[in-house]
């Protein structure tokens, strides 16, 4: 077995927008004339009393009944198709195209043959593979599915994939990667996306832009179907922590071990991360999938893409202890892509868990997050020189996250996560491997929604 563990210490400047308490002193004089909002802390009651602090007129309609009226399921299935062919071509007439030069003979070889574990280059298969079951769920999402829906047109997007644009047999690990991973982390993408849209204040054609990067399935459908598809996914209002982080990383410590490897010791990185949907505000409910999810994606000099983590709440229900906490627990979907340049794992699971959050006085609180469940997952300790140096195998996994906010000044971050890479499902080239890793930080507010902050990896 194998056990990894690499520290060090990122000093990064850090841009940093936090929406859990808006307009206390607004609504700190309505309070008492609420029934049993006295009680609350203030942030909550201010939350409570948002419709006393923003005019009726203000306020998001929910416009569900006109995109389900305005819905289609023959375009998604089309714009897929359409996709897949495209993509084949491309990769077709570019790199090793043999792999992708399919036809009928090679669809019916796949259609009778057993599904195997490839061994395909780790980015391609855990980064790529997902971005692109993204897409076709970006597609159903757009143009009015539900969730569900969504997934079983990526899920199926995904084994089309497999069995007719490539010729080689179909792969496992691709249909739990694209079909499910994809599905996650496109409903993710699909709500930041609308969610640019909301921000009124923002010119409409750069709401439009940005929506389009974040989802660019989204994007094509309200520019290509015009009014059919411009109605803005409700998202009733939630209370979101967003941070972005640009700074530099020194290492402190590498245990190179076997590993072939040159370590870069100094990178630049760029971070960004999202809580959506946090517990405590009253009227916001979880009846649909990832109307709370978190997600952080982390860009490097060093090796590009470096992390991409999403879990959302796929069925659960909210609950409180006395006035001062609130949260939510039920069924999580994650998908984590994690390669720094030591190490590299990727994980598709499902977990039980909660999300909560406890106000320890007006001015601070705690959010936490801990789960526990399994995955699907690939994960190399090892840093050759061959980028297919990695194996499968379900892994029982946890995660726990906690942030500590002192007022609208400073606050600490600690999160945990642990894979334990078994040898069941592992194929040929199976092993087993235990990662766990740790993150620290402590963010201070210096001017407006500018900090500093120092992490410890």
């Amino acid at each position: 077995m194998n056990w990894h563990a690499s520290p060090r210490v990122r000093l990064s400047l850090a841009l940093f927008s936090a929406v859990l308490s808006p307009c206390l002193a607004a609504a700190s004089s309505a309070i008492a004339d609420q029934p049993g909002i006295a009680d609350l802390p203030t942030s909550w009651a201010a939350l409570a009393n948002d419709s006393a602090i923003r005019p009726s007129e203000n306020q998001k309609p929910d416009f569900s009944s006109d995109i389900e009226a305005r819905k289609s399921y023959i375009i998604p299935a089309l714009e897929i198709l359409g996709f897949e062919v495209l993509l084949n071509q491309v990769n077709r007439h570019s790199g090793n195209g043999e792999d992708y030069k399919s036809n009928l003979s090679t669809i019916r070889h796949n259609l009778h043959h057993s599904w195997v574990v490839d061994s395909d280059p780790f980015k391609t298969n855990q980064l790529g593979h997902p971005y692109q079951g993204s897409m076709y769920h970006g597609f159903a999402r757009s143009a009015g599915l539900s969730y569900w829906e969504s997934f079983a047109y990526t899920f199926a997007g995904s084994a089309l994939w497999e069995i007719a644009g490539e010729k080689t047999p179909p792969s496992r690990n691709d249909q739990v990667a694209s079909g499910v991973g994809g599905s996650f982390l496109g409903e993710v993408l699909f709500r930041l996306s609308n969610l640019v849209l909301e921000h009124e204040n923002i010119p409409p054609l750069w709401r439009e832009l940005g929506a389009a990067l974040v989802s660019p399935a989204t994007g094509l459908n309200r520019l290509a179907f015009g009014d059919r598809f411009k109605t803005v996914f409700p998202s009733h209002d939630p209370v979101y922590y967003s941070r972005l982080q640009i700074g530099f990383s020194g290492s402190s410590q590498n245990e190179a071990g076997t590993s072939t490897t040159k370590l870069k010791r100094n990178e630049a990185l760029v971070d960004y991360s999202i809580d959506y949907g946090l517990p405590g505000k009253p009227g916001y409910t979880y009846t649909r999938p990832f109307d709370y999810f978190s997600i952080q994606a982390t860009a490097s000099s060093a090796n590009g893409a470096e992390n991409l983590m999403t879990r959302g709440l796929l069925f659960g229900k909210d609950y409180g202890f006395g006035t001062n906490y609130r949260g939510v627990w039920g069924l999580y979907g994650s998908y984590d892509y994690i390669a720094p340049q030591t190490f590299r794992v990727s994980s598709t699971a499902l977990s039980l868990g909660t999300t909560g959050q406890w106000w320890l006085s007006d001015s601070i609180a705690i959010q936490g997050t801990a789960l526990s469940g399994v995955g699907y997952a690939a994960v190399g300790t090892t840093r050759s020189t061959a980028n297919n140096d990695y194996h499968y195998g379900l892994a029982p996994q946890a995660l726990v996250a906690l942030r500590f906010i002192f007022g609208e000044r400073a606050s600490i971050d600690l999160t945990g996560r642990e894979y334990f890479v078994s040898r069941v499902a592992a194929a040929a080239r199976g092993g087993h491997d235990n990662i766990a890793r740790f993150d620290a930080s402590f963010t201070m507010r210096v001017h407006e929604r500018h900090g500093i902050a120092l992490r410890y990896l």
